[in-house]
């Protein structure tokens, strides 16, 4: 009969399960829950990167990357011309040389366009650049919104506040690890 492994009732209380994460060894005791943040972010962002470029390719413009696909939907925002800076400002690019490459490729498409003020260069969608936007648009309210329980909107805005914060706690502990 194989032996039973004892259990000593001196041994402290069992620790919490670090939950679903992708890097065990790099859970805190001090913070279990940050690590499970963290593989959700990284899940819900290859997720979220996958559906953009497949609601891209829906509606109508296959060859566009997760950049491509952002930089698309900026240039749209608020129908204002944006400089590059400003650009990698808003959307957190450190690397401009990432956004100047897809943005060229979203000038030789023939959906952004250019138009210099002084030295600098600002970017536009072209018509044809706003059509597949609206056309994005109608795939994403088909696909998505259609299938979104709406009583969860308000749980959505309070985690996309709460992601709002952590990004600035990931940038500040990223200019913490520069100096060291």
């Amino acid at each position: 009969m194989p032996r039973r492994a004892t259990v000593s009732k001196t041994h402290a209380a069992p620790e919490r399960a670090a939950g679903i994460v992708s890097s065990s060894h790099l859970v805190s005791p001090r913070s279990t829950e940050l690590s499970e943040f963290e593989f959700g972010l990284i899940v819900a962002w290859n997720a979220f990167s996958r559906w953009c470029v497949r609601c891209m390719a829906a509606a109508g413009c296959p060859d566009l990357t997760i950049t491509d696909v952002l930089l698309m939907h900026h240039l749209c925002h608020r129908a204002r011309n944006k400089k590059l800076a400003d650009i990698c400002f808003v959307l957190n690019y450190e690397d401009t040389h990432v956004v100047a490459y897809a943005l060229k490729k979203l000038v030789a498409a023939g959906l952004a366009q250019t138009e210099k003020q002084g030295k600098e260069v600002l970017y536009s969608p072209t018509p044809q650049g706003e059509a597949l936007v609206q056309q994005y648009r109608a795939v994403r309210e088909e696909c998505l919104i259609g299938n979104l329980d709406t009583e969860r909107n308000a749980d959505i805005g309070t985690l996309a506040r709460l992601l709002r914060t952590m990004s600035g706690l990931y940038d500040q502990a990223a200019r913490a690890a520069t100096s060291l």
